[in-house]
């Protein structure tokens, strides 16, 4: 990535410019592809917003003992992200993908180690309860949400996971720890951890996973 498109892109969202017409003219100026704007798009932010989410995050050790609501698709699909070395760390401190699921979701091959990681990092810091939500508009979300359950009761892990047709209405507004990469959510809810890199602080062998962009 071009350190002069980033560097340019971050000048004009801090002086109010709209995030769409920002990357677009950024894009155009240094030639960059579809992917590249993308990748921007997700990774590049204004400092304020940065440095208020990151000031909203609560530590990862506030986990312990409390019910935390995770935004399923969100943080497994981020976490299989980072196993194949394709996230990246946001200017807000938080880990992303640049996928997405857009109505779909298959499981792949990184997907039972993604699970496996979650849970494992859960079983550690013993959340009272944990519930993973799951949008029910993407295919399979019933199967998948049993199959979180069955790996969650061989944990032996507390909690729960579901579908829902309103998955960010109920994370926006609920009253427990909330774990989701999504911007939005994130400056809505009421008490937000900043949840994949708490994971990987605890496993360090996921840190050479996350791209940097500036280091590109």
């Amino acid at each position: 990535m071009n350190p002069d498109a980033v560097s340019d892109l971050r000048y004009l969202l801090d002086r109010g410019y709209t995030r769409q017409g920002a990357v677009r003219f950024v894009c155009s100026h240094y030639r960059l592809d579809k992917e590249a704007g993308h990748i921007l798009s997700r990774v590049i932010l204004p400092q304020a917003v940065s440095d208020l989410r990151k000031t909203k995050f609560l530590p990862c050790g506030s986990i312990r003992g409390s019910e935390i609501v995770i935004d399923g698709y969100n943080i497994i699909i981020g976490m299989e992200s980072i196993l194949e070395k394709k996230a990246y760390l946001c200017d807000d401190g938080v880990v992303r993908d640049t996928k997405g699921a857009f109505g779909s979701y298959q499981t792949h091959e990184n997907t039972g180690r993604a699970i496996e990681l979650i849970l494992g990092f859960l079983k550690e810091e013993k959340p009272s309860f944990t519930c993973f939500l799951l949008d029910s508009q993407i295919s399979k979300s019933g199967m998948f949400a049993k199959m979180l359950r069955g790996k969650m009761d061989e944990c032996g892990i507390e909690g729960d996971a579901r579908t829902s047709k309103h998955v960010d209405y109920e994370l926006k507004n609920s009253e427990c720890l909330v774990a989701s990469g999504d911007g939005v959510i994130i400056d809505r809810a009421a008490k937000v951890v900043n949840f994949l890199s708490c994971v990987v602080s605890r496993f360090k062998e996921l840190d050479d996973g996350i791209i940097r962009i500036d280091r590109i």
